[in-house]
């Protein structure tokens, strides 16, 4: 195995390139580091890209946010206009692994390990945020929610690269939140995850509404027809009413140890019920 540590893009690029598709990419390495110890992948070339520039940082302009691929939880969280602007994706993002994990794992790396259950993914989904991907083709933009194709599969070339994420400029009550069930207190994986970014008008009438949805089918989801729900009507029980149940109609999950398919889809439409409503508080304070 060979080991190598880009200081520029176009190093990367080249050298994921150069390794023909046996190459992978190390961020944090909390994912690919246990894959490696239990065997499941063996690279024969590992691309450190933490001391890449564009995918260190998180800036903020005119034209929303910018956040490095490589830009871990923790970083996330202590940025306070990113959590002011995006508590939900900031939310999700502190939800992955204990405090010394999130020291480490990226946001990218989180998307790219495309496990349906990741927690960040949804929030990130439900901001409508923006990949920014590059290969020695050139470079090219990926909704997030067109990443996850598969469980454990992307919609990444192999010689490409996941350089930063775009969340697009935040309007007055405007707000997003994630919330997900888990067995334990902390430190587990998503039974179901919801998350959900809304924008309401000055009279509280929802005027845009995205959902999302993990744990629940192969991929993260995004629910149109849940948001949709609410969009032209107050934030009230009839309407929420109307997103829960779009939202458990829209997954297709499965039986396993972490609980029954039925439990999961009704606990989808509950918890984007809640999402729904901790967004739409957050929304009536930012006017």
């Amino acid at each position: 195995m060979e080991y190598a540590r880009p200081e520029t893009l176009q190093e990367a690029v080249g050298l994921l390139a150069a390794a023909g598709g046996d190459g992978r990419v190390l961020a944090g390495g909390t994912d690919l580091l246990a894959q490696m110890k239990l065997g499941r992948v063996s690279p024969l070339h590992i691309v450190d890209v933490k001391r890449v520039p564009e995918l260190r940082g998180i800036e903020e302009s005119a034209a929303g946010f910018r956040i490095g691929a490589a830009v871990s939880g923790a970083e996330l969280g202590e940025h306070a206009g990113l959590r002011a602007a995006w508590p939900g994706v900031v939310e999700a993002a502190e939800l992955i692994g204990s405090t010394q994990i999130q020291s480490r794992a990226s946001l990218g790396g989180n998307l790219c390990n495309a496990s349906p259950a990741a927690d960040s993914v949804p929030a990130l989904i439900a901001a409508e945020a923006v990949c920014t991907l590059v290969g020695p083709g050139g470079e090219r933009s990926l909704p997030v929610a067109d990443v996850v194709v598969a469980p454990g599969e992307t919609a990444l070339a192999r010689d490409e690269l996941l350089v930063d994420f775009r969340l697009p400029p935040r309007p007055a009550r405007a707000a997003d939140a994630y919330l997900r069930l888990i067995p334990r207190s902390e430190m587990d994986i998503a039974v179901v995850g919801a998350g959900v970014n809304l924008a309401l008008d000055e009279a509280g009438v929802c005027v845009a509404c995205r959902v999302a949805l993990g744990a629940v089918a192969a991929r993260p989801l995004f629910v149109s027809e849940a948001g949709e729900a609410l969009v032209g009507r107050g934030v009230d029980d009839a309407a929420l009413a109307t997103l829960a149940a779009a939202a458990s109609a829209a997954t297709s999950p499965i039986d396993d140890m972490r609980g029954t398919a039925e439990y999961r889809r009704r606990v989808a439409g509950v918890l984007a019920r809640r999402a729904a409503i901790l967004a739409a508080e957050r929304a009536r304070s930012r006017a």
